[in-house]
């Protein structure tokens, strides 16, 4: 057995029978690479070979190649660039192959780098899915943990082949024979493979999480069998394994894994895949097994990743800010040279491809080209992770990292999205000049993937066949358990409730805001020409400060995953919507997108939203209707899905609400953004003693109330989240016969209210937001179909809404064109009738070519009965001068007719 303080390799261990070797050579010292990885220091290192004579000398290891040329000062000997016809006679190859031959054929043998650690070979046009007469499936090379050189393939098909040898204890013939260890280790290869396979086979998880359950899982057999089963049955050759599942199991396993998961991770696979194809031979996957590691317990804030991480499995979590295109990698290069036409394939070392300088075949120099279309490439993408805010220490900007994603694991993710990434911390070189090989001291870090997990799993899709990976799969007990949850006849009220448990009462806006979360189906007429009809509900509150608004806002942004929270004076036009930026690496104009498009399928907070300038809430505008965000900046014309809820707070002017101003004078937003929102609350201070007696009571009951007392009587936010995010994917309530006649009904009713006094009361948008509020209310009953009770909810609530936010306060009528236009019919009404009398006035005067602003004035006011302001009085004069009929210059004016 060779000493802890080995180098780090793979190299060769001799048994006790084993012949001599040569004279052992001087033993030269090198420094420890860390301390802290193995089970102790590296003094010296050790002698490449020592001729074991008896019993109490000392094991005999063999070098690596790459170890010897790091000593030997002879000339470097050749590799040889073709793979040898069998393999070393000191070499065990049951570390590479199944125990037994496969009657179907042999697979092929490669090469086996002893100069690397345990890799995977790299695809080539001979590796296709098996057939009835090849016998192997294909490996696939694992670019996530740099493992791309050649090893053998696991034959499939035999029938001698037998699982137990995976399962069975480290035997003294095992020890005899020559081994493979870790570099600088004394962590023996077949001593993983041999404890992960028992792994596999024997773990049971009798806890197993929510999101980790397989349907018709039994808790009481190995959970990873039981996975087996299911990669046989759909296909997909992935194995994601918890980490603190392999923790329990075996600790010494797990350290081994996170120090060294460039080594021990294709160990995994090698166990996993003769396990796997000894119980399933017939089965036919795309290519071999690869084991996915996640949940490592070395969770890292991205504050303290350090020196002492690299090259080491690491977990960290954030939110994606921004996805590079797919970039193509090159594993092989094929080089042939143009004078005697000798083709050499050269693989991937450390990054980079050495082009062969002389041609073998016909001694030319620098003869050699590279031969794109039969090179050997691979997908990989940059993604850029952003600290989540929650994990940012106060007064701190987020730390951004770079992670690089290949195969399969391209297009994942999408901004927006928060992740927790288990991948292989990684440090490269900075050149300070590309034409010399001096690099600078400070080295660039990034993370290499292995594994993806959304953390907000329970993300609110708006429809389930848009990206069936990101589908949330239900077991039967949550599905049943939401499904009488929803046949409750108070569901309603009950769901009302937990939003915002906290906040005393304000029934209606809760139900607002409950229904603006499950929203309402989404209709595409594009086929028919007549364009998306977008789902989203948008919800303003306004009102007295101090009323919860922002409370709201917060457990909205809580409770949604996919959702970002901005407040309207630190937010900028830029910020909402997209802007450009340069890559500090490539040095290319990008796209960084906003809050807007960030929360696309989510919902956006914006709090203070009279405090944005009109810049910034100009943006808003494309975004609220068409649901679609539209850039032209810098060469770079494209359109975003920005398919988000906005649920906005504002407060009033004068810092409280006068109730004689409308609720345009009173936020001073335009009416054109406030025509936008669905609905549009007023939050108030009643300023009643019984109001302030009860709201006290319930502020004081939320200090001394135990947690199992709040418990009992409201929702857990866990089972609403899931409430909401079963019910956006699977039901779409369609409009049925009696309901489309309740909606023309209501329009109709609601145009009659104002037509008798030359008011409007609704437009077609207000139809349209009823449709979407019975959508929902239909959706929050897990109804297919939307009945007439869910027009009368949403016609009731639509209609409060209105009562607060739409009001004429001269008159107290409803006036939905206050919304519309920015000014009451009545108001309206009032100023063409000053008009009139302003004209008449002027027409008593006779042909007088001037009058004076002043006069006209105080005759106009001793002329009327109402009081007339000097808002009221320009506004009919500047209507005069639009119909052309006077021209006002200062305090004077002047009659053009």
């Amino acid at each position: 057995m060779s000493s802890p303080t080995t180098p780090r390799s793979t190299r060769s261990k001799r048994g006790r029978d084993s012949e001599a070797s040569s004279p052992a050579s001087s033993k030269s010292a090198t420094p420890s690479r860390r301390s802290a990885r193995g089970t102790g220091s590296n003094p010296t290192t050790p002698s490449r070979r020592s001729t074991r004579g008896t019993p109490a000398k000392e094991d005999v290891v063999s070098s690596p190649p790459s170890q010897r040329r790091r000593m030997d000062t002879s000339p470097l000997a050749q590799m040889p660039t073709s793979p040898p016809t069998g393999a070393p006679k000191d070499l065990d190859t049951s570390l590479f192959s199944s125990p037994g031959a496969s009657n179907k054929g042999a697979t092929g043998t490669s090469d086996i780098d002893l100069s690397s650690p345990l890799n995977y070979g790299t695809p080539s046009s001979r590796g296709t899915p098996r057939t009835p007469g090849g016998g192997g499936t294909p490996i696939r090379p694992r670019s996530d943990i740099r493992s791309d050189r050649k090893l053998r393939t696991v034959p499939v098909g035999s029938d001698n082949l037998d699982a137990s040898k995976a399962t069975s204890e480290v035997s003294s013939e095992v020890n005899a024979g020559p081994q493979l260890v870790i570099w600088g280790t004394d962590v023996v290869v077949s001593h993983c493979k041999e404890k992960f396979a028992q792994f596999v086979q024997r773990f049971i998880d009798h806890e197993v999480a929510e999101d980790e359950r397989m349907e018709g899982m039994d808790i009481e057999e190995p959970y990873y069998l039981q996975k087996l089963e299911e990669i046989s049955l759909i296909g997909e050759p992935y194995l994601n394994f918890n980490c603190e599942h392999l923790r329990q199991f075996d600790p010494d396993l797990y350290r081994q894994l996170v120090c060294y998961p460039q080594e021990v991770i294709p160990t995994f696979d090698m166990a996993v895949n003769e396990l796997f194809f000894s119980r399933h031979q017939d089965v036919q996957l795309p290519h071999q097994i690869q084991v996915r590691p996640y949940n490592c317990e070395r969770t890292k804030n991205m504050r303290s990743l350090n020196p002492e991480d690299i090259d080491q499995l690491i977990t960290i979590s954030g939110m994606v800010i921004r996805t590079s295109t797919l970039m193509p990698e090159m594993r092989e290069a094929f080089f042939k040279c143009y004078v005697c036409q000798n083709t050499v394939t050269v693989e991937i070392d450390r990054g980079r491809i050495a082009e062969p300088t002389l041609c073998q075949n016909c001694n030319t120099n620098h003869s050699f080209g590279l031969v794109h279309n039969r090179s050997q490439f691979t997908d990989k993408q940059q993604v850029k992770l952003q600290e989540s805010p929650e994990d940012m220490p106060p007064g701190q900007t987020p730390h951004t990292v770079s992670v690089y994603a290949h195969s399969d694991l391209v297009d994942k993710v999408s901004p927006g999205d928060r992740i927790t990434i288990t991948g292989i911390y990684r440090a490269t070189p900075l050149r300070a000049n590309p034409r010399q090989s001096n690099v600078k001291s400070v080295y660039r870090t990034h993370i290499d993937v292995v594994h993806y997990r959304k953390m907000d799993v329970h993300r609110l899709r708006q429809e389930s066949n848009e990206e069936e990976e990101n589908v949330v799969r239900y077991t039967e007990e949550r599905v049943k358990e939401l499904q009488e949850l929803s046949k409750k006849p108070d569901i309603y009220e009950r769901l009302a409730h937990a939003i915002a448990p906290s906040i005393y009462e304000n029934e209606d806006i809760k139900k607002g805001i409950l229904l603006q979360l499950f929203g309402g189906t989404r209709k595409d007429f594009t086929n028919s020409g007549r364009g998306k009809f977008r789902s989203e509900l948008n919800v303003l509150l306004c009102g007295d400060p101090g009323t919860s608004k922002s409370q709201l806002l917060q457990y909205v942004h809580n409770l949604v995953p996919r959702g970002t929270y901005t407040s309207g004076k630190g937010s900028s036009a830029v910020g909402l919507t997209a802007y450009i930026t340069k890559d500090p690496e490539t040095n290319q104009l990008v796209l960084q997108t906003g809050a807007l498009v960030l929360s696309d399928n989510g919902v956006c907070c914006i709090d203070e939203f009279d405090k944005m300038n009109d810049s910034t809430r100009s943006v808003l505008h494309e975004v609220m209707e068409q649901q679609t965000l539209s850039i032209a900046k810098a060469g770079i014309i494209c359109s975003l899905n920005a398919r988000t809820s906005v649920l906005a707070a504002a407060n009033p002017v004068e810092s409280q609400w006068n109730k004689n101003k409308t609720i345009i004078e009173n936020i001073m937003l335009p009416h054109t953004l406030l025509s936008r929102f669905d609905l549009i609350f007023l939050i108030l201070d009643p300023q009643d003693e019984l109001f302030d007696r009860r709201l006290a009571n319930h502020l004081v009951s939320l200090y001394y109330q135990s947690a199992e007392q709040q418990e009992e009587e409201f929702i857990q936010m866990s089972l609403l989240r899931d409430y909401l995010s079963y019910a956006k994917q699977y039901i779409h309530p369609t409009i049925s016969e009696d309901a489309g006649q309740a909606f023309i009904q209501a329009y109709v009713d609601m145009r009659k209210i104002g037509s008798g006094r030359g008011q409007v009361s609704a437009y077609p948008r207000q139809l349209e937001s009823l449709i979407r509020l019975a959508e929902a209310h239909a959706r929050m009953r897990f109804s297919q179909v939307v009945e007439v009770s869910d027009v009368e909810e949403a016609r009731r609530l639509h209609r409060e809404a209105l009562k607060q936010a739409a009001v004429d306060p001269s008159t107290g009528k409803i006036d939905i064109s206050i919304l519309t236009t920015g000014i009451s019919g009545a108001a309206r009404k009032r100023r063409a009738e000053l008009a009139q009398t302003v004209k008449k006035l002027i027409q008593e005067k006779g042909k007088v070519p001037t009058l004076k602003y002043s006069k006209m004035f105080d005759e106009t006011r001793e002329r009327s009965d109402a009081l007339i302001t000097k808002e009221m009085f320009n506004e009919a004069l500047q209507d005069l001068q639009d119909d052309s009929y006077i021209l006002r210059t200062g305090n004077v004016i002047r009659i053009l007719e």
